[in-house]
């Protein structure tokens, strides 16, 4: 089992490495090349920081989004995005300014509202991880906690690819799926054992 673990600047590569590994995974590149993408048979799109700068470090390796495009939209290699990784499936982030993203799954990724005073933003640790019913990417996520740390969140146009939900002073969306890709706005890395649960489970995943 190859896993394709992108680096293009903005992730958490060293613990989403050994979250996979501790997962199960045998064989798991870090890798922004283009070919290495097209052969793995699973790829993992990390992300930490502004949308804006992660859509400009993904697009500023030659060949990459290309590749992604190829392996994971024409090809069907199961795919996982997390935190950042998972907002760059919408279609446009609006932090400091407006930025188009892969456009994978329709949506905007816009600022946490703050509804209650006492709400924090951004929305930072464990909370509730609600899956949707009859959702895409059912068999993956499951009830539980997990850890989160974002100040953006995506709202996908369509209700159909809303995976999971959680809630920090209203409902926000924990996870996105469509076919055979799969969103997170939590870190599995850091969500012990749930998280490597669902990084199992996407290992084995065979949409």
């Amino acid at each position: 089992m190859s896993v394709a673990l992108i680096d293009y600047g903005a992730g958490n590569l060293h613990s989403v490495h050994n979250a996979l590994r501790a997962a199960g995974a045998r064989d798991v590149k870090v890798t922004a090349d283009p070919a290495a993408v097209l052969a793995a048979e699973r790829v993992v799109l990390p992300g930490v920081g502004s949308f804006g700068a992660c859509a400009a470090g993904l697009r500023a390796i030659d060949g990459l989004g290309e590749a992604l495009e190829t392996r994971v939209l024409e090809q069907g290699a199961p795919f996982l995005g997390v935190c950042v990784g998972m907002q760059l499936l919408a279609s446009v982030g609006l932090e400091y300014g407006e930025t188009p993203g892969l456009g994978w799954i329709p949506g905007e990724v816009r600022l946490i509202e703050r509804t209650d005073p006492a709400i924090k933003v951004p929305h930072m640790g464990w909370n509730d991880v609600s899956p949707m019913p009859h959702h895409d990417g059912a068999e993956l996520i499951e009830a539980g906690e997990a850890y989160f740390l974002h100040s953006y969140h995506f709202q996908p146009r369509d209700g159909h690819h809303v995976a999971a939900m959680t809630d920090h002073g209203g409902g926000l969306v924990a996870a996105v799926a469509r076919d055979n890709i799969l969103g997170v706005q939590f870190h599995p890395e850091k969500s012990q054992s749930y998280g490597l649960a669902l990084l199992a489970r996407f290992l084995e995943w065979k949409p």
